[in-house]
């Protein structure tokens, strides 16, 4: 999924990257209405439909020229990540979520090291040149985004149904706007801030909805 994902985006204007990599939302809830029988509910869809229109604000207007399989890489990296999502909804209980996460690290590191070393070139001077930021990116995608992050998104995940739980990731371009201004000194357009505040309106609107019970009883 991550190598997917990263070399779609590493293709793909900011813009459109910010697009795509939403569609990890309404894949799972797709794929939860097909695997858990959830019922999404006409309010968590029109949220969902809501924030949507707050990230294509925040997006701009992005072209599709010459960028169709980036978006195709993308968007396949979605796709596999919502399924993977789904698999973890079915373990919880069985599994602890930082067992969990140490598990997928061990296999998925060796598929990493064996594409890398497949398709890419440089590894060594990368890792003898590498800046402090690029450590210190290491270190957090490792250790605050992956264990400590990953650890409370699987916890939440197990508690929660997909239709309630997914639609919040949703709130990641307004939390990345935020990260720009303060980290970066970014001044963000009265486009940008509008979308923030329609994306977390959609959000709360899923939040803050009511469950639509499930019929789990079959006819004869």
């Amino acid at each position: 999924q991550y190598g997917l994902t990263f070399t779609g985006l590493s293709m793909i204007d900011a813009s459109l990257a910010v697009i795509v990599m939403q569609l990890e939302v309404p894949f799972a809830v797709l794929i939860a209405a097909f695997v858990f029988r959830e019922q999404p509910g006409w309010q968590r869809l029109t949220g969902m439909l809501i924030a949507f229109a707050g990230v294509a604000l925040i997006a701009g207007q992005p072209t599709l020229k010459g960028q169709l399989f980036a978006v195709f890489l993308t968007g396949s990296g979605a796709m596999i990540w919502a399924i993977g999502q789904i698999m973890v909804k079915q373990l919880a209980g069985a599994v602890a979520p930082l067992s969990l996460i140490a598990w997928i690290g061990c296999f998925a590191g060796p598929q990493m090291l064996l594409g890398s070393f497949l398709i890419e070139t440089g590894q060594l001077d990368a890792l003898r040149y590498a800046s402090w930021i690029g450590w210190g990116s290491v270190v957090y995608l490792g250790i605050v985004m992956t264990a400590i992050g990953y650890g409370i998104w699987y916890r939440v995940l197990s508690k929660h149904s997909i239709t309630q739980v997914m639609p919040v990731l949703l709130l990641t371009p307004v939390f990345t706007i935020m990260t720009s201004i303060v980290f970066l000194g970014e001044q963000p357009s009265v486009d940008v801030l509008v979308g923030g505040v329609i994306v977390i309106g959609g959000v709360a609107m899923i939040v803050f909805s009511r469950a639509v019970p499930t019929n789990n009883t079959s006819g004869t």
